[in-house]
Order: structure tokens, then C-alpha cells, then sequence
């Protein structure tokens, strides 16, 4: 039997419109400020921590060679949320116009999101553009983004949110668990990480308003739909960074001139492609926050998440 009980807000709202725009406000930067001129990539340091790039377990790499690899996982990154970046616009530009009259601080904080996200996509293809001119060995990415994003946006819109808020805390816990501490990172890379999670903090709550908003009026079979499209996206998204991982592997080997022996290629196509999902799947899944708003949507939802999750690590 079919439930048509709608839900009812069962939440009191922790963030508001009108306090993410004056802590936006506070922390506008601008791209000039961050690349450009003598703020450039140095080649000669690691671009991501070993919390993600989880390079220290290939023993048949040198400390040379897992320092290449680790930069071309740091280019992997710039692309693939230059990808997300590009289903994330046109859905906050889409959540906002139906109401633009009907809330100011509503209608500025996310209007304010999609001009950061705008900003987010130029940003990352100016670091892009300098990691092929510094590295000098073009590294194939997964793509077009425009297909991918045409790909996510067919599903329901609750479920699109989900994953953006997913992605929005993954970008938190990056910074503060993995890049903030670690000393022995590019400046200029972690400089981008920087910035880019300063102006995340606040989509994070943005986007937990819009799952809420987006919530309200569905019965539960809608949302445990919804929460089904989440979890085939984030299939979807991992079978994008196994193609990634074999692509990583010829720039490395067209890069350093070495080639693998097939149980060689095979291990480390392994330990990246897990390296990949923890990344970008397993830390936003499991990310406290996006658990709690899930969680405040359907246990049941939460539950399922939480079991699949450790595929993911």
C-alpha cells in the first residue's frame, strides 16, 4: 500500500539566509589574489595530502615518482571539481529563480552561491591551465562535463541536492581533517584549498536549506526514492574515477618514461581507484553533518547510507 502522508518540516533550521551572506561577505576573495603573476605551482612539492593520495603504500614506487603521481592526482582533483562545479551552477540558478520574490535574503545568498560556484569553475581551470604549463605532460580526464552534468540533472531534485551537499561537506573535511596541518605541501595548492573551503562553509549551509525546502511536502516513498538516486549517482560518479585512475596511470608512465609490469599496474590502479573513492565518495558520505540532514529526512535513508559507506574507505 502506497503511503501519500506528506512530510512536515520535522527540523528546526540550524543556518539562515541572511547569516551566510554576512560570513560570505567577511571572506570574498578574488582569483587574482590566489593565481597569477609570481603565485605559481611549485613542482618541486606535493599537491595533496597522503590522507587522499595514499601514496605510501606502493612500495615499488620511489619518493620521486610518488611525488609525480601525487601531482597528477592534484591535477585529477582541479578537474573533477571544475566537473561538479558545472551541474552545481545551473542547479542553484534553477532552485533560485521560482521564488525570487518571495525572500530577499533568500534570493541573495543564493544568488551569491551560484556567482561563487561561477568563480569556483574559473578558478580551477586557471590552476588547471598552470599545472599544464608547469608539468609539461598532458594527462587525460574523464568528461566532457557537460554530458556529466546533463547525466546528474535528470535525476529528482532532491537527489541532486543531496549529492551537492555531499560534495559541499567532503570539501570541509578535506581541508580541515587532511591540508590545513600538513606543512609539506605546494603553498600555492594549498593556498586554492584554502579559499575554496572558506567559501564552501557557507554553500554547505545553503545547500542543507535547499535539501529541507526541496524535502517539504514529499511522502516518504519520494524521499527514499530520492535517496536511491543519491546512492546510483555516487555509483555512477565511481565508475567515472576507475577511468580516471587508468588515466592517471599513462600520464604517469608517459611523464617518468617508466612502464609497469601488469601486477604492478594492477596494485596501483587499485590502491588509487580506493584512494579516488574515499576522496570524493566516502568522505562526504560519511561526513557528520550531511549524515544528520539525511538522517532528519528518513532513518531508514541514513541507515542504508551508512551501511554502503564503507565500500567507499
Amino acid at each position: 500500500m502506497i503511503t501519500t502522508l506528506k512530510i512536515k518540516t520535522p527540523w528546526t533550521r540550524k543556518y539562515s539566509y541572511q547569516e551566510t551572506i554576512e560570513a560570505a561577505q567577511k571572506v570574498n576573495w578574488r582569483i587574482e589574489d590566489i593565481i597569477g603573476g609570481d603565485k605559481r605551482l611549485d613542482f618541486t612539492k606535493p599537491f595533496m595530502p597522503e590522507s587522499l593520495a595514499r601514496m605510501n603504500g606502493i612500495g615499488f614506487l620511489n619518493v620521486y615518482e610518488k611525488r609525480i603521481l601525487n601531482q597528477i592526482r592534484g591535477n585529477t582533483y582541479l578537474n573533477i571539481f571544475g566537473l561538479v562545479e558545472e551541474f552545481i551552477l545551473p542547479f542553484v540558478m534553477d532552485h533560485a529563480r521560482p521564488q525570487l520574490d518571495k525572500d530577499d535574503y533568500r534570493t541573495r545568498a543564493l544568488l551569491l552561491f551560484a556567482s561563487e560556484e561561477a568563480k569556483h569553475i574559473h578558478l580551477f581551470k586557471r590552476f588547471r591551465e598552470e599545472f599544464e604549463a608547469g608539468f609539461g605532460t598532458p594527462c587525460a580526464v574523464i568528461g566532457p562535463p557537460s554530458e556529466i552534468a546533463r547525466a546528474i540533472l535528470s535525476h529528482q531534485p532532491l537527489a541532486v541536492a543531496l549529492l551537492i551537499l555531499h560534495i559541499e561537506w567532503m570539501t570541509q573535511r578535506h581541508y580541515l581533517e587532511s591540508v590545513k596541518e600538513d606543512q609539506d605541501l605546494d603553498p600555492q595548492f594549498k593556498s586554492l584549498l584554502r579559499h575554496h573551503w572558506m567559501e564552501e562553509a557557507q554553500h554547505a549551509k545553503l545547500d542543507t536549506l535547499m535539501v529541507e525546502a526541496l524535502a517539504e511536502g514529499l511522502n516518504k516513498e519520494e524521499i527514499e526514492k530520492s535517496v536511491e538516486e543519491y546512492i546510483e549517482m555516487g555509483g555512477f560518479l565511481d565508475g567515472g574515477l576507475k577511468q580516471q585512475v587508468e588515466f592517471d596511470i599513462d600520464c604517469f608512465e608517459r611523464a617518468t618514461g617508466r612502464k609497469f609490469s601488469q601486477s604492478e599496474r594492477e596494485k596501483l590502479a587499485e590502491t588509487q581507484h580506493q584512494a579516488n573513492r574515499w576522496t570524493y565518495i566516502g568522505s562526504g558520505m560519511t561526513h557528520q553533518n550531511f549524515l544528520s540532514t539525511l538522517g532528519s529526512l528518513s532513518a531508514e535513508a541514513r541507515e542504508r547510507v551508512r551501511q554502503i559507506a564503507p565500500v567507499f574507505f
